[in-house]
């Protein structure tokens, strides 16, 4: 709290704080459209075999109709709709007859889709799905492309965290919006899925970096006033949720959303260093300029007469010291408090279990996303209430505990709820 009380000191909350939130805001609301973009670009269409009979015009009877083309090209899969992966070898015409059953035809007369694949363009135009035929045989790759994406992320978080500490926050989260820009407007040029999945790793590695240090930095500047300002930075998060779910139903195309997504390059210049991270690397003069700065902007001329060097390097003295002392990610699990604590975080991965995969919720995953980031909205702007009434611990264990009643309902009996309607 040391360094939360010196910003304090400096001038409180004011006209300063206000702007930084209000710069912290744009990176907030464009990154949950990074992570959740493949629910839509990724979005598995409807598909069939390409056949001869039926979708060579040259070689159709003009006497029959398109379902009949179907009936004798296509056959029946699990659900009684035209399988997905398979096609008759040679047009099945006996199934013509009415009084044709299911025993008129073998799996022997089908064979895989060696032609390839017709997509239902009526919710998407294309997705990668579609591109690069992601389906069948090879609809493993899918979940491959999201998995290699969550590993930028991972990744990221750690080596983001190390290069802030060295060369400092603001020049590094500069970084990573434009990486996360460039690497996305790339991908939109991606001619095969193994060059889309290798942007989309940088793209997530910088990610995971504009999620980390915009909260330090956010922290290390609005000092006493955090609390509000995690939660509007949050509730940024949810409108970045329902965002993506409106230009997701404007922008059918994947490449026009992708490309949609790429403007978190225009990041606001205007954010200062943060003040503790200069103290603590041995630059408190830089520091005393920026709590200066802060002094003039909320109109506390007279705080900049008492703010000196020496000030500054007794009041943050003792987080200095603890700063110097070695630590690893390691403690994370080595430390017995840590360790349960971290154990308790890693709960909340199974969300993303949920947000994730959108497609197999419901029929309307542009409703259902902008209702994820509603619920997320309402969670997040009830979070400080509850905190001053019920303390961190309940709160936090409060949620978890519904969250993991929800998602077990969820995953047993709406999920086929939904299926079935």
């Amino acid at each position: 709290m040391a360094f939360a009380e010196l910003l304090e000191r400096a001038g409180g909350g004011g006209l300063f704080q206000a702007l930084q939130v209000f710069t912290l805001l744009l990176p907030s609301i464009l990154v949950p459209p990074q992570l959740l973009m493949e629910n839509f670009s990724a979005a598995i269409p409807g598909h069939r075999c390409w056949a001869h009979v039926l979708d060579n015009s040259s070689e159709a009877p003009a006497n029959l109709t398109s379902e009949a083309l179907l009936t004798i090209s296509i056959p029946p899969g699990p659900n009684h709709e035209p399988h997905q992966c398979l096609r008759f070898r040679q047009p099945q015409w006996q199934l013509l007859d009415p009084n044709a059953t299911a025993t008129n035809w073998s799996e022997a007369a089908t064979e895989p889709c060696v032609d390839g694949w017709v997509y239902d363009h009526s919710t998407f135009t294309s997705t990668i799905v579609s591109e690069w035929d992601l389906v069948c045989e090879y609809q493993g790759l899918k979940p491959m492309g999201q998995s290699i994406y969550m590993a930028g992320v991972l990744m990221g978080s750690v080596f983001w965290g190390l290069l802030s500490d060295r060369f400092g926050r603001k020049p590094v989260l500069s970084w990573c919006c434009l990486q996360v820009a460039l690497a996305n407007t790339s991908t939109i040029f991606a001619s095969n899925f193994l060059i889309y999945c290798g942007l989309r790793f940088l793209s997530a590695f910088g990610v995971a970096g504009i999620i980390m240090i915009s909260v330090t930095l956010g922290e290390s500047l609005l000092g006493l006033h955090l609390a509000v300002t995690i939660t509007i930075v949050g509730c940024s998060y949810s409108l970045g949720q329902m965002t993506l779910g409106a230009m997701a139903f404007v922008l059918r195309d994947w490449r026009a959303l992708q490309l949609a997504m790429s403007t978190i390059c225009f990041f606001n210049r205007w954010l200062p260093e943060s003040a503790r991270w200069l103290i603590i690397m041995g630059k408190p003069e830089q520091a005393l300029r920026e709590l200066k700065k802060v002094s003039r902007i909320n109109g506390h001329k007279e705080a900049t007469k008492s703010l000196t060097v020496e000030v500054l390097m007794t009041s943050m003295e003792e987080e200095v010291a603890s700063s110097k002392a070695r630590k690893s990610v390691l403690d994370l699990f080595l430390v017995p408090v840590l360790r349960w604590r971290s154990c308790s975080m890693f709960l909340m991965i199974s969300y993303y279990g949920l947000v994730l995969d959108l497609q197999n919720l419901g029929s309307d995953i542009f409703l259902l996303q902008v209702l994820f980031g509603a619920v997320d909205l309402l969670a997040r702007a009830t979070t400080t209430f509850l905190l001053s009434f019920l303390g961190r611990r309940m709160t936090l264990a409060s949620f978890q505990t519904i969250f993991m009643r929800l998602f077990i309902t969820t995953t047993c009996g709406v999920i086929p709820f939904l299926r079935e309607s």
